[in-house]
C-alpha cells in the first residue's frame, strides 16, 4: 500500500501493482493489503491461532478485574501480580517489543510508545487492571482488523483467478493462441466448451451456457445466443461460441474490475492514516506534560512532595491514552 502507515508507528509502503499483462497470483495474495499490528502474515491468518492468546488474556483480566480487591490483599498484592501481569505480557507484548524497536529506529513518538508509557505507569500506581484493559482492547481492534485483511486478500485472489490467460484468435480460417491484449476490436475469437471469455464481444455462432458468477455472484449459468454479448470472465459451459471482440482487452469487465482492485489496494484512506498523524503530536504533548506535572510543581509549590507529583503525572499518562481511538480505526476498517 501507498504510504499506509502500520499499527507499529512507522510508514511502510506496499504496492499492488495488478499488471493487466503479468498478473503474479502468489505475489498478488501475499502482498497485497495491509499488515495488523502484530505483524502476521495476514494471507494465512488463522482466526483460532490468533484468538487463543487474547482468549487467555481476557480470562486473566476478567478474573484480576472481578476479583481485585481479594488478590490486592494478599502480601505485597503477589496474587494480583500473578494473575495480571501475564495477561499484560500476552496482550501488550507485540505493541512492548514494537515501542522498543521503533525507539531504536528513532521513531519514538507513536501510539505504541504511548500505549508503552501509559500502561507501565499504571503499572507503577497499582492499577494493573487498566494497564491489562489498554492492551487487550488494543488487540482485539488489532485481530478484527487482521481478519478483515485476510478475508479481503482471499477475495483478491479469488478475483484474479478469472483473469483470462489467453484468446483463441480466427484468422482467415486458423486459429492462433494469442494474448488477450494483442486482440483488436473487429477481431472474431472462438471459446472452447470450458474456457474463460478472453474479451468482451457480441456472438456471431453457436449457443452455450455460460457461468456469470465471477462477475456478477448468479449462481444460475446464462444461455447465451447468436445476437448476444457475453464478457471477459465468463466461463463458457457447453456450446463452441465464435465472437466478435466488441472492446479491446483494457476496457474489458475483467480489466475494469482489476483495475479498481489495484487502486483499493494502492491507496488508504486518511481515516485510516489518522492515528499514526495523531500520535506524532498528541504523544509528545502527554510525555512532556507529564513530566511537567512530576517536576513543577514540587519545585514551585511549597508543601508539594515529589512522590505525590509523580503520581499525578502518572495518572495523568493513563487517562490520556487514546485507547478508544486506537481501537476505533481498525474497528472501523474491519467495517
Amino acid at each position: 500500500m501507498a504510504d499506509s502507515p502500520d499499527t507499529c508507528g512507522h510508514n511502510s509502503t506496499k504496492h499492488c501493482d495488478v499488471d493487466s499483462s503479468t498478473v503474479h497470483h502468489s505475489a498478488v495474495a501475499s502482498d497485497c493489503g495491509c499488515g495488523s499490528g502484530h505483524g502476521h502474515d495476514t494471507s494465512d491468518f488463522n482466526l483460532l491461532q490468533e484468538l487463543s492468546p487474547i482468549a487467555v488474556a481476557a480470562i486473566l483480566f476478567l478474573t484480576g478485574l472481578v476479583f481485585n480487591e481479594q488478590l490486592r490483599n494478599t502480601p505485597f498484592s503477589i496474587a494480583e501480580y500473578a494473575v495480571l501481569l501475564p495477561a499484560y505480557l500476552i496482550s501488550g507484548w507485540s505493541v512492548l517489543t514494537t515501542a522498543g524497536r521503533n525507539i531504536l529506529r528513532g521513531h519514538i513518538f507513536d501510539e505504541n510508545f504511548l500505549m508503552t508509557i501509559a500502561t507501565l505507569g499504571a503499572i507503577a500506581i497499582q492499577e494493573m487492571p487498566e494497564a491489562v484493559a489498554v492492551m487487550l482492547f488494543f488487540q482485539v481492534g488489532e485481530l478484527f482488523q487482521g481478519y478483515s485483511v485476510g478475508r479481503s486478500r482471499r477475495s483478491i485472489k479469488a478475483l484474479l483467478e478469472i483473469r483470462p490467460d489467453k484468446a483463441n484468435l480466427r484468422i482467415d480460417g486458423d486459429i492462433r493462441v494469442v494474448a488477450p491484449e494483442t486482440v483488436n476490436v473487429g477481431d472474431v475469437i472462438v471459446i472452447r466448451p470450458g474456457e474463460k471469455v478472453p474479451l468482451d464481444g457480441e456472438i456471431l455462432e453457436g449457443q452455450s451456457l455460460v457461468d456469470t458468477s465471477a462477475l456478477t455472484g448468479e449462481s444460475v449459468p446464462r444461455t447465451v445466443a447468436p445476437g448476444g454479448t457475453v464478457l471477459a470472465g465468463m466461463i463458457n459451459q457447453s456450446g463452441l461460441l465464435t465472437v466478435r471482440v466488441s472492446k479491446p482487452f483494457a476496457d474489458s469487465s475483467v480489466a475494469k474490475i482489476l483495475e479498481l482492485v489495484e487502486n483499493a489496494s494502492s491507496k488508504k484512506a486518511d481515516t485510516e492514516k489518522f492515528i499514526t498523524r495523531f500520535a506524532r503530536y498528541y504523544t509528545p504533548v502527554v510525555v512532556f506534560l507529564s513530566l511537567a506535572v512530576a517536576i513543577l510543581p514540587p519545585l514551585l509549590l511549597e508543601g508539594a512532595t515529589q512522590a505525590q507529583w509523580t503520581y499525578r503525572a502518572l495518572v495523568l499518562l493513563v487517562i490520556s491514552c487514546p485507547c478508544g481511538l486506537v481501537i476505533s480505526i481498525p474497528l472501523g476498517y474491519f467495517g
